[in-house]
């Protein structure tokens, strides 16, 4: 199945559409600095901790805590119809899936006989996050280097009587109208709708290669912002590709989107599944080290 194109006319008319309905008293104070100007140095990140460091949504279930050695570690229990505890570890901190029929004694069990591996996963996590926190955020200004495709475009801003986003491919530069009064958050926001419009043209396009390739038909594409996670696919085919993707190279992408498609014949991580992986991307092993450290590499484009 094809997801519908867009229309670039038609993404234009929504970013304006978009600023033009935001009442004045929602938009953010002007900057102090200014327009365009990089912000100032973020503050260090503090030393990581074995609990989840970012807010959780109201509807999460509460967090249980348990004392491993020296360490008191917090962790999410969801139950599931599943037939084994799965353990799942991000920057949000641990996730435990468990059978509904598992006691609680024996998910802390479970988590003991894999505490070597969940400490040093949740080590790895938070080195990983402090060390992003630590790259400055992109200045937006003419000139600015911004990552598409694995590589490097240059962002250029024009004074202009509309506000609208033209990539010159062969000179590899996104020129920005800017007209007057936008403000920095605004020109950031034109430029995110860029790259998500950019992203579902590209997404769609992979996906169609991969799901001939192994023989099956995926029913939509939506774009996620999930913070860790690159991808998502359901039982009826609804596939969630995460639209910073957009950032890398086109093989980091193809893996993505051959590891989804993939769970549309083997909805689970077994060795079946990544042999189904492996008939149309042999060095998934590759890709997956060079996307986490290529995520580390990246630098901060939305604050």
């Amino acid at each position: 199945m094809k997801s519908p194109k867009i229309d670039g006319s038609q993404l234009e008319l929504f970013a304006q559409d978009f600023f033009a309905a935001l009442e004045p008293a929602a938009r953010p104070a002007p900057p102090a600095q200014p327009l365009f100007k990089a912000p100032p140095a973020p503050v260090p990140a503090p030393t990581p901790l074995l609990s989840p460091p970012s807010p959780r949504a109201p509807d999460a279930p509460p967090l249980r805590r348990i004392q491993l050695g020296p360490h008191q570690l917090e962790f999410e229990l969801r139950r599931s119809s599943r037939r084994s505890i799965g353990f799942m570890i991000d920057d949000a901190g641990l996730r435990v899936t468990a059978p509904r029929r598992i006691t609680l004694a024996e998910i802390d069990g479970a988590i003991r006989a894999k505490q070597g591996w969940i400490l040093t996963k949740l080590r790895e996590r938070g080195e990983r996050r402090a060390l992003r926190q630590e790259k400055p955020p992109v200045a937006w200004i003419d000139g600015a280097s911004l990552p598409y495709l694995g590589g490097d475009i240059t962002l250029r801003l024009v004074p202009a009587a509309r506000s609208r986003c033209v990539f010159d491919a062969d000179a590899r530069e996104l020129t920005v109208g800017v007209v007057e009064g936008l403000a920095e958050w605004q020109l950031q926001e034109r430029v995110r709708i860029w790259f998500q419009a950019e992203a579902k043209r590209v997404f769609s396009e992979r996906l169609d290669v991969y799901a001939a390739r192994l023989g099956v038909t995926y029913r939509s594409l939506a774009l996620s912002s999930a913070g860790t996670r690159w991808g998502s696919c359901t039982v009826e085919g609804n596939i969630r590709l995460n639209w910073r993707l957009i950032h890398y190279p086109l093989a980091l992408i193809d893996y993505v989107v051959a590891h989804e498609l993939a769970h549309l014949k083997e909805m689970n991580h077994s060795p079946r599944f990544w042999a189904t992986v492996g008939t149309v991307y042999p060095d998934y092993d590759g890709a997956k080290a060079a996307l986490r450290k290529r995520s580390q590499e990246m630098p901060v484009l939305f604050t």
